[in-house]
């Protein structure tokens, strides 16, 4: 599980507006309140009050940094009639992005300013789609179940399969291209004694469609051939539930973050990538290939 991080708090604002006034260096901020350097640069940034007719008041405030929608009127404005039209906080905050706006607000600062004050007497929450009295806190949503259950870990593959001292057992693995070219991909299969290669062209990356290709690519193989795949955690491979139930092959996962747990796909992608290069176009591409040694 990746790491948790806490926004800046209004009194570490406050601290950074003064050390700014003492000109201290951004590195000593950071070690004192045990925060990224980046973190004090995007703060400082993101929260830089400038304005030509009053040079003389440019700086960073801290204590304005929270208040932005009050700060400026058109900005709450333009904020508060989406809101009115429909827009979520997620919405409004990811398009002033897109549009590039210099003057915009996150998601998370359009929840404070509703549930503010200002916002609760502006009656803003009937905007939201569950209306809620008080804000849900954050990070409190149920923890999902696993995709990928524990008894279908590596840890707890066959030592014969690990070693190759069977047939019929592949690995998978998935190769992405560059996105403008479109959402075409790869999926790879290879074996773990033999290295006979399949590969497998799918339109998208959808979980269902993938796996649905390879049951169809190794189905009429006898069962002794196809015993077994080893996949990694992607999430194009969790209806691997499906693969099982229909065609009776085992699937193995590896540990998160540990492709190389199955080295002979990762190898066999190595060498394809010299015709499959990450930026070529394989809409036209032969839909299925077998290689071998």
């Amino acid at each position: 599980m990746g790491a948790v991080y806490s926004q800046l708090s209004i009194e570490e604002r406050r601290r950074i507006e003064r050390w700014r006034h003492a000109n201290v260096h951004v590195r000593e901020m950071a070690r004192v309140l045990k925060r990224s350097k980046a973190t004090i640069h995007r703060e400082i940034k993101r929260n830089f009050f400038s304005d030509p007719c009053l040079p003389k008041c440019d700086g960073y405030y801290g204590a304005s940094a929270q208040r932005k929608l009050i700060l400026h009127p058109e900005l709450r404005k333009r904020v508060v009639e989406r809101l009115k039209n429909g827009w979520t906080p997620e919405q409004i905050g990811n398009r002033m992005i897109y549009e590039g706006a210099k003057l915009r607000v996150c998601q998370e600062m359009i929840y404070r300013y509703i549930y503010s004050s200002e916002g609760m007497a502006d009656e803003l929450r009937w905007y939201l789609s569950e209306h809620r009295m008080y804000r849900r806190p954050r990070r409190a949503r149920k923890r999902q179940a696993p995709k990928f259950d524990r008894d279908v870990s590596i840890l707890f593959r066959p030592d014969d399969v690990a070693h190759r001292h069977q047939l019929g057992h592949w690995e998978g693995d998935f190769m992405l291209f560059k996105q403008t070219l479109g959402q075409s991909n790869v999926t790879s299969l290879v074996k773990r004694v033999s290295r006979f290669t399949v590969l497998l062209k799918n339109p998208y990356k959808q979980t269902k469609p993938v796996m649905g290709k390879i049951m169809k690519a190794i189905r009429d193989l006898p069962h002794p051939a196809r015993k077994s795949i080893t996949f990694d955690r992607g999430t194009e491979f969790v209806s691997w539930l499906h693969q099982q139930a229909e065609i009776g092959t085992q699937t193995w996962f590896c540990d998160p973050s540990s492709p190389w747990q199955k080295g002979t796909v990762e190898n066999t992608n190595r060498r394809v990538r010299r015709w499959l290069l990450k930026k070529r176009d394989i809409t036209a591409v032969v839909v299925q290939v077998s290689l071998t040694n």
